[in-house]
């Protein structure tokens, strides 16, 4: 057995929160700049918009992007949003992730045997309901992913103005903005990552080719990452390009769906799907392999301390 040992004790829901959260945190310190070429490739296209500095540049391929990033714009370029990045997946990842399993114990009435729908039902709405707590996180996360700090003044100084100046120049709204694109994009990604690695995990499990271990855990989460990119890329790219979008640009995420389209092309909705996938993929390994230890370790640091008293 490599790492922690499973425990008897199953793992309280409040491990769970906790540890989804944190596992979360150190994924995103590891992959972040994966997601900060993403998001420029993604925008890499629009002809107009808050961001001409960054969506004019031409960026090629992920290598291309993070030297470009680096060259013209400094290495921290490539941290651009962390802050708001790390709010986000605390308090994003604690939801989406952390309460997958208390959702589908209820939607299955606590059987030990959850259905594919059960499975997909509990990954969809703990996905929209993470939408619903962490929305304004994201948002500051992309516009400051995509704001270049080359050729031009910067949209925001820091985390907190960027609240604040989204609040004061576009309203409340303006930090829920894609909140709907978000929802579907979300619940599709839970439901491919959590439903996949679910089941890719327990198949290995039960055909004996892996015992309940990190190398299990590292295929499940690979696998799950591979199959999410490809699933969820599309409503991604649009999510992107609506978040980061000036006021009036497009009139809904709809509406930023058919102009790309319409002037770029049905390829417009996988750009950045490279490194949309190298993020994805090892950013699902290290949350996966984090949690699954994370998760372990909390049992059993819980369950001495209630030994001992």
């Amino acid at each position: 057995m490599v790492g922690f040992k499973a425990t008897d004790m199953p793992p309280t829901a409040t491990v769970k929160f906790l540890g989804a959260g944190t596992a979360a945190c150190i994924a995103d310190l590891i992959t972040f700049p994966l997601d900060t070429a993403k998001v420029r490739l993604q925008i890499q296209g629009e002809s107009q918009g808050p961001v001409r500095t960054a969506a004019s540049a031409q960026y090629r391929g992920v290598l291309g992007t993070i030297l470009t990033m680096v060259r013209t714009e400094g290495p921290s370029s490539l941290y651009n949003g962390l802050v708001a990045g790390l709010q986000r997946q605390m308090s994003f990842a604690s939801v989406r992730i952390g309460l997958y399993d208390s959702v589908k114990q209820f939607y299955t009435k606590g059987s030990e045997h959850a259905s594919i729908g059960s499975r997909l039902l509990a990954g969809s709405t703990t996905g929209a309901l993470a939408v619903a707590v962490a929305q304004p996180t994201d948002v500051v996360k992309v516009r400051f992913q995509a704001q270049a700090r080359a050729g031009g003044g910067r949209r925001y100084q820091s985390t907190v103005d960027a609240y604040k100046t989204i609040a004061r120049e576009e309203g409340f709204r303006g930090l829920w903005k894609g909140t709907s694109p978000n929802v579907v994009r979300n619940a599709i990604v839970n439901c491919a990552e959590l439903v996949t690695y679910d089941l890719i995990k327990d198949a290995l499990l039960k055909a004996n080719l892996m015992t309940d271990d990190l190398p299990c855990h590292f295929t499940s989460a690979f696998g799950a990452g591979f199959c999410t990119t490809v699933i969820a890329s599309p409503v991604d790219v649009v999510k992107t390009r609506y978040m980061n979008s000036a006021l009036g640009q497009y009139s809904s995420a709809g509406h930023c769906a058919l102009t790309m389209l319409r002037k770029e092309g049905p390829r417009a909705f996988y750009k950045g799907f490279m490194p949309s996938f190298l993020r994805l993929g090892s950013w699902n390994v290290v949350m996966f392999v984090t949690y699954e230890q994370l998760k372990r370790a909390l049992t059993a640091a819980c369950t001495s301390r209630e030994a001992r008293v």
